[in-house]
């Protein structure tokens, strides 16, 4: 019970995260002191009502303030961390026992003694977790890089830093003890640091251009086509041998010892936990969200998450070919069974998540897949699974409110077996793609274009033989004859076939074939006829800002910068269907230097290049791949980390026009005004 309390306490915190930065706030400062020893000191400054939790607890289930310096040669810890603040002991409920808690101003100081005659940096961070009587917020760690200078270490003053300030004096300091014939790489490195990242010329609030500002469009389309993904995933899944014959089992409840009136009370009510309780699978990924704004983005262009989703998508399908069945384990649903004999709407709750557990053989892998490919956010998923759960709140509440509807549906026979094995073959073929968004991601670029295509051919062609029974599974109808259904669906995968089979075949240069799958496919660059090209429809494209911006310099040209992503499907759908059409081309050949930047580029960076950054909310990044670079650079400078995403700046590093990304497709007579109207503006103000 104490783990359920803590779980809800956290799920509590997780909603309100986004008011995390109102609850608390940060503030360091060095203290001199003799003997060449200082005392460094961090403040935390809560907000009424709200705390964080003493050392002093040994509770493992909560995060107690803490604060840790990485070990150096430059320096000796004197003595423990002390702390002090308004200090509170109580029994928690939540946890189930006394806790200590935090409140008001809480100052935590370190005694340090320098080793050090000149000036070194050190590295501390600050983990904690605030609550308050109701909820917690999730756990943060915040990095700082503290300036010690021992030379003034006889004054006994306090050195107050702020971000900018701090972040100057660590780069003196580091030039300061280096080499003079290497101090010029150095002052290259720290402007490569402070500058290429966050830009103070870039405002987001004030573009140049008055004239073009329709902004970043958020997109209620993305949320609403996920919402009828969910909404059609629901419908398959209701069409499976495992859920399909509940539909009158549980119906009946409804209709038999119960009143009129209390039996479609009741079936409202059914159909309303249904619904909540599919909802509720995506809360747990609310969590994530809090710990890095990019941390979905990270998780969806994962390698090993891709390859596990492509193993685990095997498994599906084999599950669905009838091999063996895929269960939830059996006390799981002995409880749930068990707990429908409590009556009222306890009881219909327990029959709802009954419903759900037994059926989860043939839901899981469906919903699988749901998960999976709406992963890019914990908003997107909630409305994945709220079109899932509403698509089979409507069809069992419907059925259990008319219950009379019942006798118009078709019986239960070889077609449901049938539906499944070709679900089967879908998961097979989603498969492929999670492999090749594993393989885009780590730059192997081993899966091709067109060996995608033919795997998928041949996957399209066993679809045909297995209706047309030349091929069979161990659950099949052996007598069933082919009807017409079959015969229908046998035709569509044969066209399908026709239509991937210019695929396998050289992509003509500036154009796509196969469009309608962009962005599940791999893009054009990765091809065995096109080795060698980096940029999309042969254009020629900077991987580096700075390399961009130096040519945009030289060519006195604005430049388009292409947030994009090896795994983002969207992307490949504008450069396939948008950036292909000829007058869009034209403008990007000639008008603009295009800065495509990956957001999800796992090369790491050389060591050297490597560095921490502290953020414009007071947070440290640390910086280890490419990816990092551009996903902070996108995120700080304009307050956006979805692609794709498109800017207009001049040489000067300055926005021409508002951006534009609405994290989906955009057509094609947005982007061409976005571009044609922020091109005529830079033109006209030389």
């Amino acid at each position: 019970m104490n783990k359920i309390f803590v779980f809800l306490f956290l799920i509590f915190g997780v909603i309100s995260h986004a008011q995390i930065k109102e609850k608390i706030s940060w503030t360091k400062e060095v203290k001199s002191l003799d003997d060449n020893q200082f005392e460094v000191i961090f403040k935390a400054h809560l907000v009424e009502g709200w705390h964080v939790y003493s050392l002093d607890n040994t509770n493992k289930d909560i995060i107690p303030t803490n604060v840790t310096f990485a070990k150096s040669t430059d320096f000796e810890l004197v003595g423990k961390l002390n702390y002090t603040g308004k200090k509170k002991t109580e029994f928690s409920k939540a946890f189930g026992t006394d806790l200590t808690t935090l409140g008001g101003m809480v100052v935590y100081t370190q005694r340090i003694k320098a080793k050090s005659k000149s000036s070194f940096v050190i590295k501390a961070s600050v983990e904690y977790q605030v609550c308050n009587d109701q909820s917690c917020l999730a756990p943060e760690i915040r990095e700082y890089d503290i300036l010690i200078n021992p030379k003034i270490s006889d004054k006994n003053e306090i050195k107050k830093t702020d971000i900018e300030t701090d972040s100057q004096k660590i780069e003196d300091a580091t030039i300061s003890t280096k080499q003079i014939d290497t101090k010029k790489s150095i002052i290259s490195d720290s402007k490569l640091k402070s500058n290429q990242l966050i830009i103070p010329s870039i405002n987001i609030e004030k573009p140049l251009s008055k004239e073009c500002n329709e902004g970043v469009k958020t997109s209620s389309k993305s949320y609403l086509k996920i919402l009828l993904l969910g909404f059609l995933g629901g419908l398959i899944a209701l069409l499976t041998p495992c859920v399909f014959p509940m539909i009158p089992l549980t119906v009946s409840f409804f209709t038999k010892g119960h009143q009129k009136g209390k039996g479609k009370k009741n079936a409202i009510s059914y159909a309303l936990f249904i619904l909540l309780i599919f909802i509720s699978l995506s809360i747990p990924f609310y969590v994530l969200q809090g710990i890095q704004p990019d941390i979905f983005n990270q998780i969806s262009t994962n390698v090993y998450v891709n390859i596990s989703f492509f193993i685990i998508f095997i498994v599906f399908a084999f599950s669905f070919f009838g091999y063996f069945e895929l269960t939830l384990p059996n006390s799981i649903l002995n409880k749930s069974s068990n707990a429908e004999n409590a009556g009222g709407f306890i009881g219909i709750f327990f029959m709802a998540l009954t419903l759900i557990i037994v059926s989860f053989s043939c839901t899981g892998p469906i919903l699988g897949t749901l998960l999976a490919n709406a992963i890019e956010s914990p908003q997107q998923l909630t409305a994945a699974l709220a079109g899932f759960g509403l698509s089979w709140a409507i069809i069992f509440g419907g059925f259990a409110f008319f219950p009379k509807v019942l006798s118009t549906l078709p019986k239960s026979g070889g077609w449901l077996n049938t539906i499944k094995v070709l679900l089967g073959f879908i998961e097979l073929g989603l498969a492929l793609k999670f492999l090749s968004k594993a393989d885009l991601v780590s730059k192997t670029f081993l899966i091709k274009r067109e060996l995608f295509v033919f795997i998928w051919i041949i996957i399209s062609i066993l679809v045909v033989l297995y209706l047309f029974k030349i091929i069979q599974f161990p659950h099949d109808d052996k007598k069933e004859k082919m009807g017409w259904g079959k015969k229908i669906i046998a035709v569509f995968f044969v066209g399908f076939t026709i239509y991937l089979i210019p695929g396998l075949f050289p992509t003509p240069t500036k154009q796509t074939n196969l469009a309608i799958l962009s962005g599940i496919l791999p893009p054009t660059t990765v091809s065995y006829f096109n080795e060698g090209e980096t940029c999309p429809l042969g254009l020629n494209c900077y991987h580096d800002f700075q390399e961009a911006l130096a040519v945009a310099k030289a060519e006195n040209k604005p430049i388009l910068i292409d947030f994009t992503g090896y795994g983002c499907e969207n992307c490949r759908k504008m450069e396939e269907f948008v950036w292909s059409e000829p007058d869009i081309l034209a403008i990007l050949e000639k008008e603009v230097v295009l800065a495509s930047l990956y957001v999800d580029d796992k090369t790491e960076l050389p060591e050297k290049e490597q560095f921490s950054i502290e953020l414009k909310d007071g947070s440290s990044r640390k910086i280890k791949t490419i990816g990092d670079k551009w996903s902070v650079f996108q995120r700080e400078n304009f307050n956006n980390n979805s692609q794709p995403f498109y800017v207009l700046i001049t040489p000067d590093q300055r926005i021409i026009n508002l951006p534009k990304g609405d994290n989906g497709y955009m057509s094609k007579e947005n982007f061409k005004e976005f571009l044609e109207c922020g091109i005529h503006y830079y033109k006209n103000s030389k």
